[in-house]
């Protein structure tokens, strides 16, 4: 008989009890010591420190969180430890309820899971239990895995104990099932998650209403009322945003509507940023438009595809009957919708028939949707819990993968995973019952980029897919294979007999698969090996037992809890750059040369000394072109998602293409291009996804937030110009060589207090009496001697170019948005906030020297001029009559210019000429990141955040716009 315990939100649970009491029912897993010692607890071998966190509100200045002396281990960077202690302690800051120590909150999250699994019969002793608690306790301590969020946020405390960060939702063709779709949608985002679903059931704009023969409004409209509650709910209340995915099918009759929704709506963002609106992620104004909470993405048939190929015509088909109501062009269709991924990165691609080939239970239903990240695909009204490893942790002194730890792990946290399921909690009694009879799980990784590149991998190379997806077919087999020995001492999953021989038939497909993998180097032929021995255990034993779970891995984007096992990179992505940014215990942050590139260099043979020198060429030029000793046929081991030498599209794709017939879900990944891309190449890519066996797919243009299709007008205006320049041939070359204009002994000047982000300092701005600014002074208040020496060079610089000519719009260009430490609110009404000291400095000097003219072109404007604008619609200053007395008034005659006579004070020896390569931090940081407003800027402390997966995620406090 099988026992029943209610939970927090009254479902009930089935517990294990039942299949434990059958004859013959084996007694419980036995545990064994792989990481820990007996008789030493995990967290006497480290050694544990206080810290300070502290969390400014970036608009405001205003401190948001302080917590002081909170306890971790001194191998865990400021940034892990932040992001822990401002996500994941619970209780109020302050009181003595507030967890303060990362052992509280590994004991408070692990206890639970041990618990469960001794109530439900998972282990065959308590010493067992006790040697599984340890175990996974020492996985979590030393970063070698992590859960997803929601375990963090909810699991022992007096909260519903949600454990899923993956939801999909349902909704049917009525008033009452939409309705209850904004419901559902709103309780999963409170409790830390994100939710998908498939609109296609609903009527389309082009169908009539049975009940009353008007038109029916279709699911974009409904659409509306789902975006504006995802705008106001925080997932996890104020813990992050909402994430939500949409799916429509490419036969839906409203489907060209749903493909250019949100293209309008971005056209929209620009018009308004234009017009000086806060449109960045939590920006006041952003609510003002509509379907920003969503991603949205096109389900697409092999039918589809084909007539794409074949340039033929594809049916639309009504809801109802499944007639077809209309028939269009099925290239035009898809070059539509490659044109909206090129104006917007929406909508994503996900390929129906591939997802439901690979379907493990289809005699229950089809997968019609996935989340919000479209790594999770299972049935409607179901649920997924995630788990990543760090795959960096299993990278041995000897540069070989340790599968046989690796395949230990994955059996613990696969366990500990479906523990979880027993005694969790769901938003709704469908969703509860379908997870328990399905007991879906998400095991994935992060840290796949770090991993190629220490081994000297390139990311788009045939050994670096090879060595992808061998782990992760090493990981999918050993979790299917802990999943069948579940089965044997718990009990398959409610729903295998129903879907025994489609389940069978996916194992042999991932086994079948395994089996084709064509190694290259010994490190992915070892675990390879260990992978085909994992298969053998998968169909061996789940013909006896069956499985425990109907799903067992995706890959997730892993964007928070990447940042909390301090990973490199998140989960299947490449390296976003090679330079980093790391923070400080004492406040501030410096720039660091990852740590992957002298171990990838060391493997190659490299000499320590010129192991510094590319190091050092790094971390200057923030690429490896031409870095001394670096042979070129190496540059590709250094290539990343972004900048100087960024991985080609489809280099991203054949990854994908690698690892996914490994997985039971899909993956969330974002397939970078450069600016330049053509709607053509982002069609390629879709098209090319769809050849190569993909699930899904989601293309990431640079600066697509912002960019324009270059207009008629402005590429003949380009071609005109490059053609006038080759017309102008001369026979003899003249060296120009600017003269100085001096400035007079006695000159105007103006002295500026400032504050930025606490710091503060003055600036002394010396003009012509006739032509503009011609020097430039600052001091910092305590400064020490270095800093002051820094500031009088750089002073004596700007001055000098200034008096040589240099355009202050050309330093203004430069400087502003330049990043770094201190940064945040100023005390200058006309300059509120400002991203470093010389970003004020230069946003302060083109107000007062530059003409209007020249400051709109740049986007700089004053307070008076950002409220007129909202008050007429201009920024543009009201014409101010003058009287003819005035006008008439005589200008005072200019001296005569002396001649240009280097001062002594200033002069210095002649500089080797500059490559145009070298680069400052800020225009590092740009080539890497894209321009200023490429990305959204984070909500919770204003760093401008990055790709992960089809999502984004803050480098600075590891907030993301995703469920990971």
């Amino acid at each position: 008989m099988t026992e029943t315990v209610t939970g927090h939100s009254g479902s009930t649970k089935r517990s294990a009890a039942g299949f434990r009491g059958r004859k013959n029912a084996p007694a419980g897993l036995t545990i064994e010591r792989i990481f820990t010692t007996e008789g030493v607890h995990p967290y006497d071998e480290v050694t544990w420190e206080r810290r300070d966190v502290v969390q400014q509100n970036w608009k405001t200045g205003e401190t948001v969180f302080e917590q002081r002396g909170v306890e971790f281990p001194d191998f865990w960077s400021v940034n892990a430890s932040t992001i822990v202690t401002t996500k994941y302690f619970r209780g109020a800051v302050g009181h003595d309820n507030r967890e303060w120590s990362l052992k509280q909150l590994l004991d408070r999250v692990v206890k639970t899971y041990r618990k469960a699994g001794e109530e439900h019969g998972y282990f065959a002793t308590a010493a067992d239990a006790e040697v599984f608690e340890h175990e996974i306790t020492w996985m979590l301590l030393h970063q070698y895995f992590s859960f997803n969020s929601p375990v963090w946020f909810n699991v022992g405390t007096s909260s519903p104990q949600q454990v899923s960060a993956c939801f999909i939702l349902a909704v049917d063709d009525s008033m009452d099932s939409i309705l209850n779709w904004y419901k559902e949608e709103g309780l999963i985002f409170k409790g830390g998650s994100g939710a998908g679903l498939n609109l296609s059931r609903i009527r389309s704009s082009k169908e009539l209403l049975q009940s009353s023969g008007g038109t029916a409004s279709g699911p974009v409209s409904f659409m509306r009322g789902a975006d504006a509650s995802a705008g106001t709910i925080k997932s996890g209340g104020a813990t992050r945003r909402a994430a939500k995915m949409v799916v429509l099918d490419v036969d839906h009759p409203d489907i060209e509507e749903f493909v250019e929704t949100k293209m309008r709506e971005e056209d929209k963002i620009r018009v308004l940023r234009d017009a000086g609106y806060d449109m960045d992620l939590g920006g006041r104004d952003i609510t003002s438009v509509q379907y920003q909470n969503a991603n949205n993405s096109v389900r697409v048939t092999d039918e589809f595809m084909r007539a794409v190929e074949e340039k033929t015509e594809f049916g639309l088909r009504a809801r109802i009957d499944n007639s077809i109501i209309e028939t269009v062009d099925a290239r035009e269709l898809f070059d539509k919708i490659s044109h909206a991924a090129w104006a917007c990165a929406d909508p994503g691609i996900q390929y129906d028939d591939t997802i439901n080939d690979w379907h493990t239970t289809p005699e229950t239903g089809r997968i019609t949707a996935s989340n919000p990240c479209s790594e999770y695909m299972h049935l409607d009204n179901s649920s997924c819990n995630l788990a990543s490893l760090n795959l960096m942790k299993f990278l041995r002194d000897d540069d070989l993968f340790d599968s046989e730890k690796f395949v230990k792990a994955v059996e613990l946290i696969i366990t500990a995973m479906d523990i979880s399921i027993c005694f969790a909690d769901f938003p709704t009694e469908a969703i509860g019952d379908t997870t328990r009879a399905y007991r879906q799980l998400g095991i994935g990784y992060a840290n796949l980029g770090a991993l190629l590149m220490a081994t000297g991998h390139a990311y788009d190379s045939d050994g670096g897919r090879a060595l992808a997806g061998a782990i992760t077919s090493l990981m999918t087999g050993t979790s299917y294979k802990r999943s069948a020995e579940l089965a044997g001492i718990v009990g398959p999953y409610d729903g295998f007999e129903r879907n025994k021989d489609a389940h069978t038939r996916v194992m042999r497909k991932h086994a079948a698969a395994n089996d084709a993998i064509r190694t290259i180097h010994e490190i992915d032929k070892d675990v390879q090996k260990h992978a085909t021995a994992a298969w053998e255990g998968v169909l061996k034993i789940g013909a006896k037992n069956g499985w425990r779970n109907a799903q067992a891995s995706v890959l997730a984007p892993t964007g928070t809890i990447g940042f909390m096992m301090d990973c490199d990179t998140t989960g299947i992505e490449p390296d976003f750059s090679l330079v980093k940014f790391k923070k400080l215990v004492g406040g501030g942050s410096m720039q660091i040369v990852n740590q992957t590139v002298p171990r990838a260099l060391r493997l190659h043979g490299y000499t320590e000394e010129t192991i510094e020198a590319i190091v050092e060429y790094i971390s200057e030029h923030g690429h490896v072109v031409d870095a001394p000793g670096l042979k070129p046929e190496h540059y590709e081991i250094f290539d990343t998602a972004m900048g100087e030498r960024a991985i080609k599209p489809m280099g991203h794709v054949r990854m994908m293409a690698a690892a996914q017939p490994f997985l039971s879900g899909a993956i969330s990944k974002t397939v970078n291009l450069p600016e330049t891309a053509t709607v053509e190449e982002i069609a390629d890519v879709y098209f090319q996804g769809w050849k190569l066996g993909l699930k899904a797919l989601a293309v990431y243009r640079d600066n697509c937030k912002v960019g324009q299709p270059l207009s008629d007008s402005k590429a003949k205006k380009a071609t005109a110009s490059t053609e006038a320049a080759a017309e102008k041939v001369v026979e003899k070359v003249i060296e120009y060589r600017p003269t100085r204009k001096r400035l007079p002994k006695s000159r105007p000047s103006r002295t500026t207090s400032f504050s930025v982000g606490g710091a503060e300092g003055y600036m002394t701005a010396g003009s012509y009496p006739d032509d503009g600014l011609g020097e430039v002074f600052l001091k910092m208040g305590k400064q020490g001697s270095t800093l002051a020496g820094v500031m009088d060079a750089f002073s004596i610089a700007i001055s000098i170019a200034l008096q040589h000519g240099v355009p202050l719009e050309t330093y203004v260009q430069k400087f502003t948005n330049l990043k770094f430490e201190p940064a945040g609110l100023t005390d200058d009404p006309d300059v509120r906030m400002a991203q470093s000291i010389m970003d004020y400095i230069f946003r302060r000097l083109a107000l007062d020297y530059l003409p209007f003219e020249d400051r709109a072109a740049l986007g700089i404007y004053s307070a008076d001029e950002r409220s007129r604008q909202l008050d007429t619609g201009s920024y543009e200053p009201a014409p101010v009559e003058v009287s003819e007395a005035e006008s008439l008034k005589a200008v005072e005659p200019v001296a005569e210019k002396p001649a240009a006579v280097e001062d002594a004070s200033v002069d210095a020896a002649a500089a080797k000429p500059v490559s145009s390569e070298v680069r400052t931090t800020a225009e590092m940081f740009e080539l890497i990141t894209g321009t200023s407003v490429d990305a959204p800027l984070c909500f919770t402390c204003g760093t401008k955040m990055r790709p992960s997966g089809s999502c984004y995620v803050c480098e600075g406090c590891g907030s993301t716009s995703g469920c990971s």
